[in-house]
Formats: C-alpha cells, structure tokens, sequence
C-alpha cells in the first residue's frame, strides 16, 4: 500500500497554470541582419524602428513533457511511502523484584527433594525459583540478596537468562549471616524509583526474623504500600526454632497484608513451587501493547524520472539545435 506523508503538496499542481496567466512571458533577445536601405524599407512601410525580441513557444510534445516533469516533482514532495504490514510490540506493564534470603540458616538441609532426599534449602528455592523466573517472558525483573545487609544483584532487566546466570553465582553467607528483612524492603522500593511502570511486585522470601535492619520490617512495608508497591512473602524456615533460625511468619504475613499482597508458607521443595504457581495465577502476565507500519521512502522513484526528463529533453532540444545550424 502506497501512502503520501505531505499530501497536501498536491495543491500545488494548478501553480504553472497561474504564473503562466499572471507572469509576463520570457522574451528572448535575437540576432538580426541589418541592411543599408533599412531606414528607406522603416518610412515605406510607414512604421517606427524599436528594439525587439521574441516569444518562443513550445511544441505539444514539450507542453506534455514539461506537465509530466511537474507532476513527477510534486509526487517527490508529497513523499510518497510503502506501508508494511503491521508490527505489534508487547512491553511488559510490571516489574518485578525478587527479594531473596541467603543468611546462613539458609545452608540447612531440612528441604525435601520430589524424590524424598535432604536438600539445601537455598538449593532448593534457586531451583524453584530458576523455573518462576523463565516463565516470566516480557517481564522485568531485578533481584536483591540479603544477609546482614541487602544488596541489588542483578537491577531491572528483561534479559531473564542473565538474571539466571545472577541467581546461580548467589551462595549462602554472601551477604553476613544474619537477616535485614526490613533494609531488603526498602532496597527494594529504592530499586522501583527507576521504574515508570504502575504494577509493581516484590517477592520476598525469608528464612529468618529480622535482627540486623536499620528499618524495621512494619516501617518498610508502610512506605511500600504508600509507593504502590505489592508484597508478597513466602516463608521457607522452621518457625519453632530460636533466636535468628525461627522465621517470623507474623511479620511476614503483616508485611503482605499492609502492601494488599499474600503470605504464604513452604516447608518443601513441594510446596515451594505450589507457592510459586499460586503467585503466577495471582499475578498473570501483565503487558501494554503497541502496534505501528514500517514506512519505506520512495521519493526517489519520482524524482529519478523527473531528473531524466531534464535531462532527455534538454539533449532533444540540443540535438534539434545542431540540425537547425547543419540544415
């Protein structure tokens, strides 16, 4: 499908038509003989001797090149384009945040694998969540690990192979061995500042209660809520341990409940990924869709026959020329 961006060139078609109405015609000087009894042909004649020139005019051929060379320059500036056909782009309309607990309580094997063997339970939530983060297309996500102290280790990317790659290099005690729940939060709603997006997520998952934070937990999420941003916690600890081994799953489910997420509970590998597919029902893929017509130019089409118009006609009329001055 051909389209013209400046359609309006166009009215400028009947343009010659009124300079050739309006404008004086070119006049041209021309060569004469002068002969000795002109003055006695001028007084016989009974006429007045002047400067003169003359008119030239055009033959039907020229009329119609010249019209032709006309329209080809108008078809130039209207620029003249090639539709393709349509392209639809889906960008993601939520980012994501994964918050990951990798305090040394998360080096006990008290995670059960399908097949009923002991599993590190950072092994296991790194395999849990490697799937969650695949099934992500289109999305951006970004992942903070926290220990004593919270840390970005990957920002908002939608490269989720590389995020992969990020989860894979994270072990346990990279970040101290206790746990900064509450600094995890607010890392993350500092992470969010870059984001221009709505729907915002953050998923926290904690083994652990908060005894390193300089924000308390309650502080964090009420600064979450306020920004928009939805929590969700997931607690995979024993909450009959002592001292910074039992999770708080009180402070986990307030955290949810202040920021309208969900909290939920995992004591396996099992219910680990059940806790994740009920995430992703909860929180289905999100997308703004944008469609827009690859324009090809094709200006220069027009343009071409217009220049070799010029060009044939004015080598005609010099080939005339030269038969005229043989003849």
């Amino acid at each position: 499908m051909i389209s013209f961006a400046s359609l309006w060139v166009f009215l400028l078609l009947p343009l010659p038509l009124l300079v050739f109405w309006v404008a004086p015609p070119h006049r041209e000087e021309s060569n004469a003989i002068r002969i000795p009894f002109f003055r006695h042909v001028v007084q016989a004649a009974g006429i007045e001797p002047r400067s003169g020139s003359i008119i030239r005019t055009r033959t039907w051929a020229q009329t119609v090149l010249v019209i032709f060379i006309w329209l080809m320059l108008l078809t130039a500036l209207a620029r003249p384009e090639k539709l393709g056909d349509p392209v639809i782009i889906e960008k993601s309309a939520r980012d994501v945040v994964l918050s990951l607990d990798i305090s040394g309580s998360m080096d006990q094997r008290d995670f059960q694998a399908p097949d009923g063997t002991p599993k590190q339970r950072l092994a296991a939530v790194k395999d849990v969540l490697s799937n969650f983060i695949a099934n992500r297309k289109g999305d951006r996500m970004a992942l903070i690990i926290f220990g004593t102290r919270a840390f970005v280790q990957a920002p908002f990317t939608e490269d989720l192979k590389s995020l992969n790659g990020f989860l894979d290099q994270t072990e346990v005690g990279m970040a101290g061995p206790n746990t900064a729940l509450g600094d995890a939060i607010g890392l993350g709603i500092r992470t969010f500042e870059s984001s221009d997006v709505e729907q915002r997520l953050m998923i926290v998952l904690s083994d652990g209660a908060d005894t390193s934070s300089r924000m308390t937990p309650v502080n964090a999420s009420a600064i979450a809520a306020d920004k928009g941003v939805v929590i969700y916690t997931v607690g995979v600890g024993d909450p009959n341990a002592s001292g910074e081994d039992r999770v708080d799953l009180d402070a986990l489910q307030d955290i949810a409940n202040r920021t309208g997420g969900e909290y939920f509970y995992a004591d396996d590998e099992a219910a680990l990924q059940a806790t994740y597919q009920r995430i992703d029902e909860l929180n289905p893929r999100t997308v703004e869709t944008q469609s827009y017509r690859p324009r090809q130019s094709m200006a220069h089409y027009p343009l071409g026959i217009a220049l070799l118009l010029i060009l044939g006609g004015s080598l005609g009329q010099y080939v005339i020329q030269r038969r005229r001055g043989t003849a």
